[in-house]
C-alpha cells in the first residue's frame, strides 16, 4: 500500500517532535539531578521544660498516670529554640517545632516529628523536617530528614545529636544536620 506525500510529511514531523520532546524531558531530568547540594549545619537545641515560659510541655498522658516524659503514651509538644552555640545568650537562628511521644514501655524512647524553622541568615524562611527515635541517654541520636522547604526544598538526609545537659528545667542538645537538597 502506498501513502501519499501529503500524509507522510505530517506523520514524519509528528514523529520528529515526539522524539525531540522525549530527549528534552530526559535531559531536563538529568540536569535537575546534578543540581543537588549537601549542606552541613551545626547548631544547638535549647528547651525550657518548666516554668512560665516553658518551650516543651507534656500535654497528654494516659489516664491515672503522672505527667512525665518517662510515662508510656505521654505526648510532648515543643517550640524550642535553635541557637548558634550552647550558651543561652548565643544567637537565635530558628525554632524546633513538633511533637514527641513516649513510645517505649522500657525506658525513655521518644518518637519525634520535628520541623526546624530557620529565621536568620541565608536559610531564613527555610525548614527541615525530621522523624525518628530519640533515646536521650544514647551517646548519639540519629534521625532521618524527611523533607524541607525554601532553600531545603525536597530535602533528605540525617541528623546526629547528643544531649549536652538535662536538668534544672533546661534541656540542651548539640545537632549536626547533613542535608541533601535542590
Amino acid at each position: 500500500m502506498a501513502y501519499s506525500s501529503s500524509f507522510m510529511l505530517p506523520l514524519l514531523l509528528l514523529l520528529s517532535l515526539s522524539l525531540y520532546a522525549t530527549i528534552a524531558t530526559a535531559t531536563g531530568h538529568e540536569h535537575a539531578a546534578t543540581k543537588e547540594k549537601m549542606t552541613h549545619l551545626h547548631f544547638y537545641f535549647h528547651e525550657m521544660y518548666s516554668g512560665p515560659n516553658a518551650t516543651g510541655l507534656v500535654v497528654a498522658v494516659p489516664p491515672g498516670k503522672n505527667s512525665s516524659i518517662d510515662t508510656f503514651g505521654a505526648l510532648i509538644v515543643i517550640d524550642d529554640m535553635l541557637r548558634e552555640g550552647p550558651e543561652r545568650s548565643s544567637k537565635l537562628i530558628g525554632r524546633a517545632q513538633g511533637l514527641s511521644a513516649q513510645a517505649s514501655l522500657d525506658g525513655t524512647a521518644l518518637l519525634t516529628a520535628i520541623n526546624f524553622v530557620f529565621t536568620e541568615g541565608e536559610y531564613n524562611g527555610s525548614t527541615v523536617a525530621i522523624l525518628g527515635r530519640a533515646v536521650p541517654s544514647a551517646p548519639a541520636i540519629e534521625r532521618t530528614i524527611v523533607g524541607g522547604s525554601g532553600r531545603f526544598r525536597m530535602a533528605r538526609g540525617y541528623t546526629v545529636s547528643k544531649v549536652i545537659s538535662w536538668g534544672g528545667g533546661y534541656f540542651l542538645m548539640e545537632f549536626d544536620a547533613y542535608i541533601i537538597h535542590h
